[in-house]
């Protein structure tokens, strides 16, 4: 909840806007069954954030990310909200989907661990974004927290089954920058989230976004039956009182209508999904500064990019990956982590060969400012 405005901004004097943003940087050094490129220093992404009360109860936001040193330049997130109500609200612009929780808390700084969650970043694709409007509103009682957000957007095209991977591969339709402009097939994409909070025990969010993908009339003329996209998310987040212990992770599940003419190489149905556990070990005042924070983490992943079995012989299906990460990270302040994970990965290909085994060490940090 409230993930879009839960970000630290300044405001210089009676300036009308505010300014914010985070930076990730970092070095890796992985091998693949021996096989290794050695060490590389990375910075991933810069990320502007500008925030402006127009007036009373309408806002603007915007997040502006440059990636890969600059290469990259992408409006994530720039909308007018109009506050009707606690439990109404409009929004309009480039909106951040509210599918899973990792897709509008991507900030590195919230996060232990250098690398993405894999299922957030290839089943979701990350910061998916579109241009579209929606409501969203948020009801309190007692110890509990109710809130919903639902949008229509632009959406997929059908690059997830047409791209260089050679498989179903949701993340290719970010390649179109067409999509903040005009719908691939005049179908709106639809998302709607529901996330329940207790103030002790934790929160619990579930989503939907589904649409067609494909073009299936050109003129007026029917060329292919509508091929829909659905996804479905859980995601849960807690800390345990006592020992602070955080808790967080989220699943997916995405189904895919592929048209028969393709190999079953391309999955119709693919799910996975991660959990986050963050244990605090110590917390005091070091190397001059207050109210310090040394972590130990461990994540656990999996992504099976083609749910099922060959028709031919009804063997199952391998195209899957398992990741364990443990890591350690230090906080100086909640705004800035310095963080160190190794990373262990199993990955087996389609026909269920021998899994390529993939580790490597990582370390960087990321901050607000």
């Amino acid at each position: 909840m409230d993930a879009v405005y839960n970000r630290p901004f300044l405001q210089a004097g009676k300036m009308p806007v505010s300014l914010g943003g985070y930076l990730e940087t970092n070095s890796s050094y992985f091998q693949t069954d021996g096989v290794t490129d050695g060490l590389s220093f990375q910075i991933p992404r810069l990320t502007v954030f500008m925030a402006s009360t127009i007036k009373d109860r309408i806002h603007f936001l915007t997040e502006i990310e440059f990636e890969e040193g600059g290469r990259e330049i992408a409006i994530e997130f720039a909308s007018m909200d109009l506050a009707i109500h606690p439990l109404l609200n409009l929004r309009g612009g480039v909106v951040m989907n509210p599918i899973g929780a990792f897709n509008q808390n991507h900030d590195g700084p919230k996060w232990e661990f250098v690398s993405r969650p894999i299922a957030s970043t290839t089943i979701i694709p990350a910061t998916w974004s579109n241009v579209g409007f929606g409501i969203y509103g948020k009801y309190g009682f007692g110890n509990f927290v109710w809130a919903y957000e639902g949008y229509i957007t632009n959406g997929f095209d059908d690059q997830i089954i047409s791209n260089d991977q050679n498989k179903t591969w949701l993340p290719a339709s970010k390649l179109n920058p067409d999509r903040f402009e005009e719908s691939f097939n005049g179908v709106p994409l639809i998302t709607a989230k529901t996330a329940f909070r207790h103030r002790k025990a934790g929160e619990l969010g579930v989503s939907w976004m589904g649409g067609v993908y494909n073009k299936f009339e050109i003129d007026g003329l029917p060329i292919d039956a509508r091929r829909r996209i659905d996804l479905f998310a859980v995601d849960f987040n807690s800390v345990i009182p006592r020992v602070k212990t955080q808790i967080k992770g989220e699943w997916v599940w995405a189904f895919i209508d592929v048209p028969d003419t393709y190999t079953q190489q391309y999955g119709e149905k693919q799910q996975g999904g991660y959990v986050d556990v963050v244990q605090p070990i110590l917390t005091r005042k070091m190397f001059g500064w207050e109210k310090c924070t040394l972590n130990l983490a461990f994540r656990f992943e999996y992504v099976d990019y083609n749910v099922g079995t060959f028709n031919e012989t009804g063997g199952t299906i391998s195209d899957h990956i398992y990741a364990f990460v443990p890591g350690i990270s230090f906080r100086p302040s909640a705004q800035t982590v310095i963080r160190a994970n190794y990373q262990y990965q199993l990955q087996t290909d389609l026909l269920g060969n021998p899994p390529a085994r993939t580790a490597g060490f990582q370390f960087g940090f990321a901050t607000y400012f």
